[in-house]
């Protein structure tokens, strides 16, 4: 009987940011070309796949110690993940590419990011995201670009909103339609806000998102309930994180956004895309 040849395995982590989670693959060595998005769809399907919200691979860099590619979890090649980018920062330094601090390379630019503590499961990373100078603010919501493009709307009860509903009305609307948006609900007061978020390329809610809260973050001090030179305190469906920044009148650099990884597990897939 003739043997059949095995299919190349291809090893993968999984990691979460507070509830958001990631397959994560090391592919310095270029083993992996995705030809076509339903290979990355397939990969993160909860039901068929082994389920996450995207997939990062992490990539040699000419400029910096490695660099993020990130996918959304429908295969379509993202914008910049905040919640991501703490997670492969955990993986480096898991790799040992890294130890405690790091500058890394993403779509929307250069990151630095620094590791807070860190175990061989968990770890608390800061990371650094892009500048913000250009703010819509409207009447009920904010729009501006973290790395990712989000639409912050204030609410006086989030546990009673719809954000499926209402989040792909907005997402889906005649303004955003073409490219999408990310939509975030949030309530809260002196420091401290609550946020849902209806991510694009999910095309539903996720238990976080990094962008998601630098954007409602911001958004919060612009509507003055933010306190002055202290980090943010935002709680998600997946747990807690905090953003710290900057402000000259409505330009916010050093922006920082701190919280937890977790390593949930590793395993190995056949390479059949």
């Amino acid at each position: 009987m003739t043997k059949l040849p095995e299919l190349e395995k291809i090893k993968f982590f999984k990691y979460h940011g507070t509830g958001n989670d990631f397959i994560i693959i090391d592919n310095r060595e270029q083993k992996i070309i995705f030809s076509n998005e339903k290979a990355v769809s397939s990969l993160c399907d909860r039901r068929f796949g082994i389920g996450a919200d995207g997939l990062i691979l992490l990539e040699n860099s000419p400029t910096s110690d490695f660099r993020m590619i990130y996918y959304n979890s429908d295969g379509k090649e993202g914008s910049m993940c905040g919640n991501g980018g703490r997670c492969i920062v955990a993986f480096a330094a898991k790799l040992g590419i890294i130890k405690h601090t790091t500058t890394f390379d993403a779509t929307d630019g250069l990151h630095e990011a620094m590791i807070l503590e860190i175990t061989s499961e968990k770890s608390e990373v800061s990371l650094k995201m892009q500048d913000v100078a250009n703010v819509e603010m409207n009447n009920h919501h904010y729009i501006l670009n973290t790395g990712s493009p989000h639409y912050v709307v204030f609410a006086d009860n989030i546990e009673k909103t719809d954000v499926v509903k209402e989040g792909r009305i907005i997402r889906n609307s005649e303004r955003f339609k073409s490219d999408g948006i990310n939509v975030n609900f949030v309530s809260g007061k002196s420091g401290h806000l609550q946020i849902k978020t209806y991510e694009r390329g999910v095309e539903d809610e996720t238990w976080s998102c990094g962008t998601g809260s630098v954007a409602a973050a911001l958004a919060f001090e612009l509507e003055g309930l933010a306190l002055r030179g202290i980090p943010v305190e935002i709680s998600t469906r997946g747990g807690s994180l905090k953003v710290s920044y900057k402000r000259h009148e409505n330009i916010f650099t050093d922006i920082q956004l701190i919280g937890p990884t977790i390593l949930v597990y590793e395993g190995f897939i056949d390479k059949t895309f």
